[in-house]
């Protein structure tokens, strides 16, 4: 089977035109995710939140081996890592990058030139990593990649807190979700990375992506499209991860992929936290597989 990207056609009919300038009368007053900062970053030096501007910032790119099977292939994944983060998590282990501002700016031009050269270099897809706060990048580059022969799936990998209004504009641009479900209580997403109604987003986003692009799809191995959810064990059950299956298990009665994450390890300002300062035990892995009970959830 040949895999045509949705993206395509919004470029053939003029949609994707049309996203663009909706997206950029957005970000006069931005807000393309749930922190709503109504921040100017086109003509103004202010920053809100994620501390992002007009161009993108990135810290590298190149094919990732270290994504999950589905994406990466015999190929890799195109990975390009945006600077900055909408979320400010005390244990991140790209913390440099994420909340350090670690990375360079770029053109619109430069970041669909490294798009094509992910593509040229065999790359399955491009798998966009903390795409959230650079939306606007990402659609003024792709319709430039397009002009020069894009033609592959695209990955949203996100930290979970988006906007279901965006998403839901935004539908028809990316094949593949890539959420994190962090938490399942407002109270530790606040806690741990800065966000109050966490929970309350990330539930809407991943039934609003669900709507869209069904679970996720493959071909001899490769995912084309469709929804991935990642959750990151935390030690002591502090992901709340009892009841994150309860509502995959709910929401999802049909099924759907799960990476269900055992890397976890203390990370930058982890070590002020006692519950945080320490890795959660093979045990504590293994029970949480063994508790997802039904056969239709599929585990990456």
């Amino acid at each position: 089977m040949r895999f045509t990207p949705s993206y395509i056609s919004l470029y053939q009919n003029g949609k994707l035109d049309q996203l663009i300038k909706l997206i950029e009368s957005k970000y006069c007053s931005c807000n393309i995710c749930p922190h709503s900062c109504n921040v100017d970053r086109i003509n103004s030096a202010k920053r809100g939140f994620c501390k992002s501007g007009f161009l993108p910032v990135i810290s590298s790119y190149g094919a990732h081996f270290g994504e999950e099977p589905p994406l990466v292939g015999h190929f890799g994944s195109g990975t390009i890592f945006f600077t900055n983060c909408n979320m400010r998590c005390v244990y991140c282990q790209n913390y440099e990058i994420s909340q350090l501002g670690a990375g360079h700016e770029i053109s619109f031009d430069e970041l669909a030139t490294i798009m094509i050269k992910l593509q040229n270099d065999g790359c399955h897809n491009i798998n966009f990593v903390s795409p959230t706060h650079q939306i606007l990048a990402i659609l003024k580059a792709l319709q430039i990649a397009i002009q020069n022969g894009l033609n592959i799936p695209l990955v949203y990998n996100s930290g979970g807190y988006d906007s279901v209004k965006t998403l839901q504009i935004l539908n028809g641009i990316f094949d593949i979700y890539m959420p994190d479900f962090k938490y399942f209580d407002n109270q530790k997403a606040h806690k741990y990375s800065g966000i109050k109604d966490y929970v309350d987003h990330v539930k809407a986003s991943v039934l609003e992506i669900y709507k869209q692009v069904g679970d996720l799809k493959t071909e001899n191995g490769l995912a084309y499209r469709g929804l991935l959810i990642r959750h990151l064990v935390l030690p002591g059950n502090l992901a709340d991860t009892d009841n994150f299956l309860d509502f995959i298990k709910e929401e999802f009665p049909d099924g759907i992929h799960l990476n269900i994450m055992n890397q976890y390890r203390p990370e930058y300002k982890a070590e002020k936290f006692e519950e945080l300062n320490l890795k959660p035990s093979k045990k504590e892995c293994m029970q949480i597989v063994k508790k997802i009970d039904n056969k239709k959830i599929k585990i990456i």
